[in-house]
């Protein structure tokens, strides 16, 4: 998420920029899945902070992603 966020500075156009973040905001949307079976599991460590700070990342991406159109 973090290199994808890198690498979408350094786009190449606005399109290029776009995309990246995309990436970026999918890979994201990933983290919380596995944070939210972490949740639910019984043998795996669960922190909330965690949870919350890839929902803040996620709405800061959804953000950039609608406003760069």
């Amino acid at each position: 998420m973090g290199a994808n966020v890198r690498e979408a500075q350094g786009a190449e156009s606005k399109v290029d920029f776009r995309h990246k973040c995309k990436i970026a905001y999918k890979e994201a949307e990933e983290t919380e899945y596995w944070l939210s079976l972490c949740k639910h599991a019984e043998n795996y460590p669960y922190d909330e902070a965690m949870y919350n700070d890839i929902q803040s990342i996620i709405k800061v991406l959804g953000k950039i992603i609608s406003s760069t159109h």
